[in-house]
Formats: structure tokens, sequence, C-alpha cells
């Protein structure tokens, strides 16, 4: 067996897209792991597979660089859109998720914008641990929580050079509040529209971007009042932009790139 695949990303954040329509899925937790290390693999944040769907172009399946699933990845649904978009000259597709049906659309030559749900609020749909106000947890630095699909905690700072990532990040990923663990976020404020934004992945690390994570960081701000309801997210690898009106569902719109296509030798499917 070999398969195809494409390398993409969208603002620094890097992922592969396997094709298997139509074909058998041969992506276990261990070949998703293997994959994933930039030194003997490709080396992604993730892993999109598309599979076949009824009720939409493709069903995504997700996973992270450590062989770990997620519902929900926002720069590889957008980059799957742009791949699917472009195979069909469509300016829009439904993709489904473990968050449902997704619909994508083109705004530019590679703009792509994403409908990602309605944010999860509920202590129990994030989830947490412990009935509580998601909007200020009992955590050192009073962070909020929310879910779009993954678990998202978000801390607002002063000045992100301050901030060890990498330290408080890993210790929140794991903190017993969230059985399932948590992506982690860092926001600067810089004015009602405008953020800066450092993430600790979930399962992944410090990455140059995100798109979830973007979308959730966007969510804890609004709820707090601290943004409008149209916030350009300013990340290590570079920007996009998000929209909620507090109410509805969260639009993240930014471009998305392939970098290579290549293919999967048979032998790395082996044990």
């Amino acid at each position: 067996m070999t398969l195809s695949f494409t390398k993409m990303h969208a603002h620094g954040d890097d992922f592969i897209v396997v094709d298997l329509r139509g074909q058998v899925d041969p992506i276990t937790s261990e070949v998703a792991r293997r994959l994933g290390d930039r030194h003997r693999g490709i080396g992604f944040n993730q892993l999109a597979v598309l599979l076949d769907c009824d009720d939409a172009a493709a069903r995504l399946r997700f996973w992270n660089s450590n062989g770990s699933m997620l519902d929900t990845c926002g720069s590889a649904t957008r980059g799957v859109a742009d791949m699917l978009m472009r195979e069909t000259q469509a300016s829009s597709v439904v993709l489904r998720t473990n968050r449902g049906l997704l619909t994508c659309t083109r705004v530019s030559e590679q703009g792509i914008s994403v409908d990602m749900g309605k944010p999860l609020l509920h202590w129990q749909d994030i989830p947490l641990a412990q009935a509580m106000d998601t909007h200020l947890l009992p955590l050192p630095g009073s962070p909020t929580a929310c879910s779009m699909g993954n678990p998202h905690c978000t801390f607002f700072v002063d000045d992100l050079t301050q901030v060890d990532v990498a330290g408080m990040g890993a210790k929140t990923e794991i903190d017993p509040l969230f059985p399932h663990k948590t992506n982690v976020h860092f926001v600067q404020v810089i004015d009602r529209r405008h953020i800066r934004l450092r993430i600790w992945e979930r399962g992944g690390g410090i990455p140059l971007g995100s798109g979830s994570c973007c979308c959730g960081a966007v969510v804890g701000g609004i709820r707090r009042g601290l943004l409008d309801d149209t916030v350009e997210v300013a990340c290590d690898g570079g920007t996009v932009t998000v929209q909620w009106d507090g109410l509805g569902s969260v639009v993240l719109t930014g471009a998305v790139e392939s970098i290579f296509h290549g293919t999967i030798v048979s032998h790395f499917f082996q044990a």
C-alpha cells in the first residue's frame, strides 16, 4: 500500500492531508505518531484524513502529532476545503467533522472562511471536572474556558514577553480541572479589534498558530467584554480573523497554502 498526501500550512500551523475517499483507512494512532515525527516522518501539527460521507463532500478525521485524536482543527478544515473547492471549481463546500457539518467559503485566492459552529460554554460541555462558572476559572491568573470541539483555556496578560508559555501551558494542560486536558492560550489585547496570541496546544506543544485556538481565545475575550465582534488575531506564524456575535457560530477566516505533495511508502505501515 502507498498513500499520497499533501503538506499544507495556515499562518504557520502545518498539517498534512490524506485523501482516503473510496479506500480503506490504514491510519492508526501509531501510524499518525510516526508520520508526525519531524525527523523520521513527515512532521505536522495535525493530520487530516478525508473519508467518504453521505451528507457532505467528505468526513474529516483529525490526529495530533503524538498520535492522539481531536474533534476539530480550524486550519486543516480550511486546507481541505481549499483543496476540494479547487477540485470541483466551487466557491463553497460542506465538510463533516465531530463538530458537525461545517460550511467553508472561498473569500480570496488563498483565503478560506469556515463556520466553526457555536462555542460550548457550559462546564459539562467543555468539559470541566466540576460545576463552575466557565467565565472565571479558579486557577492562578483567573482564565476563562470554552470548547470549540476541543477544550480551550484562555489567560489574559499585560505582556506576552513575560509569559513562560511552555511552563504554564504544560502545567495547565494537565490540570485536574480538565479531564480531557486542554489547549492553553495567552492573550495580550492590543485594542478591541486586535490581539496577540501565543498557544500551548494539547498534545502538540507550542505551534506557530492554531485556528480553533484563535477562535477559543476570541470567544474568551468577547465574553470578558474586552473585544468587539470581529478580531484580528496575530499568532507567531501570521494572522487570522475571527468573528462572533456572542450568540451564534464562530467564523474563522485566513489564508491557507499548499507546500508539496508526496507519497507514503508501503513499509511505513508495517509494524
